[in-house]
């Protein structure tokens, strides 16, 4: 049965199916062939998505649509490029510092690169700057918007999971440090090997000013995350503080977006939510049916089998995550994988939390390699190049992203990181 729930999995992504139809399509017939009451399926589905926790995702998604079309981005942009634009290159490193800044505030990779793209990329072009390459290392930088918290991706993990949010949140601060830092030396480097101009003299009082025009923004994570681990509120109540805070700031303080500009916001983004809950609800039910068949246990077994060395076990779900990234988007992808893989990586005593870590900054990086390449897209858009010339140019940080990756696996299991 289990071969059968797969191969009609598989058979309707090829098809074209969308993801959540093929989880539920798939699992419904493997159960009905296999005898089990199909009431089973609404059942799960339910439980699947009743949680509290998940009250956040919504709230993140519409904060952060209304941060990316107001007036946030430029300022941050702007803030970004008075601290480092005056080296060579430095719009490249601006490109990468607005998209962590962004980062904090949005929880979505592809909002983190239309928002710092856009403000950007006109720039980049007068500046001299390679358009491909600059495209594809703002996409690459939006992969970092679901690490750096609040993490729409984390929000989900920690329901599958069963962890905690805020621990997850805590501890993400450090990959996306580790990612942008990461992004910012493979810049400087092709700037130096390309001669790319200078940029903005540097200047105390530039600083100041453009700190002064951002305010507003860079708060909103102070508010977010200064209030989850002070204990004020829980992440699903910070989450409806950042809608509320970026309602305040873009109709009141920046006024630039009008209420029926909002109305439309509001529609995309119970849009966007109604996609990801239905994913969330039809993976329950696959989850459910894997657990039932005792199907992670089994694959625990089978990797365990090919060795028990915890570093080449790690390398191998690694190579798993990447894969699946290439193939299926974020949320799916990480709805489907941490049922199946995090038995596995609990027998070889990796804390859930850090796993938690691995899997999220694994599968942002499918969000730009192709085909399922969100950022890519975005970025492709903005920039009217063809998806090929943007894909060629993400090599380099391509590879650098895999390697903070491989960072992220191995330094804490070898300082025996405990997640506490």
């Amino acid at each position: 049965m289990t071969l059968l729930l797969f191969g009609l999995f598989f058979l309707f992504m090829l098809l074209g199916v969308p993801i959540a139809f093929a989880i539920g399509a798939s699992t419904l017939f493997a159960l009905h062939q296999s005898g089990v009451p199909l009431m089973v399926v609404t059942q799960q589905m339910f439980q699947g998505i009743n949680s509290f926790a998940l009250v956040a995702i919504p709230m993140f998604i519409l904060a952060g649509d209304l941060m990316a079309q107001g007036k946030v981005s430029e300022k941050l942009v702007s803030f970004a490029d008075s601290l480092v634009g005056f080296m060579r290159g430095g719009l490249s490193v601006v490109s990468v510092m607005a998209g962590m800044f962004f980062a904090a505030i949005s929880g979505s990779g592809a909002a983190t690169t239309a928002a710092v793209g856009s403000s950007l990329v006109p720039e980049l072009k007068r500046k001299g700057y390679d358009p491909a390459s600059a495209a594809s290392l703002i996409a690459a930088s939006g992969t970092i918007g679901v690490v750096i918290p609040p993490s729409v991706p984390m929000i989900i993990y920690a329901v599958i999971a069963q962890q905690s949010v805020s621990k997850l949140f805590l501890n993400g601060f450090l990959p996306g440090l580790a990612m942008g830092l990461g992004l910012m030396s493979i810049a400087i480097a092709q700037a130096y090997k390309r001669q790319y101009p200078k940029g903005t003299p540097l200047s105390l009082t530039t600083i100041w000013n453009t700190l002064k025009d951002a305010s507003w923004g860079l708060m909103t994570p102070v508010i977010i995350l200064g209030g989850i681990f002070s204990g004020i509120f829980t992440p699903s109540e910070a989450a409806v503080v950042a809608v509320n805070y970026a309602m305040l700031v873009s109709l009141f303080v920046y006024r630039d977006l009008t209420l029926p500009q909002v109305y439309k916001l509001l529609i995309r983004s119970a849009m966007t939510t109604a996609v990801i809950m239905l994913v969330i609800a039809m993976s329950a039910v696959l989850s459910w049916t894997l657990s039932s068949w005792q199907v992670p246990g089994a694959i625990a077994q089978a990797v365990l089998s090919l060795s028990t060395n915890p570093y080449v076990i790690m390398l191998l779900i690694v190579g798993i995550i990447l894969l699946t990234g290439v193939f299926i988007e974020t949320a799916s992808a990480l709805i489907i994988l941490t049922p199946v893989l995090l038995p596995l990586v609990l027998q070889l005593g990796i804390d859930p939390i850090h796993f938690g870590l691995i899997i999220v900054v694994g599968l942002s990086i499918g969000m730009i390699t192709p085909p399922v390449a969100i950022n890519l897209y975005v970025a492709s858009s903005i920039t009217q190049l063809p998806l090929e010339r943007i894909t060629r140019a993400i090599i380099p940080y391509l590879l650098g992203l895999i390697g903070v990756l491989l960072l992220v696996v191995y330094v804490p299991i070898m300082l025996g990181w405990s997640g506490n």
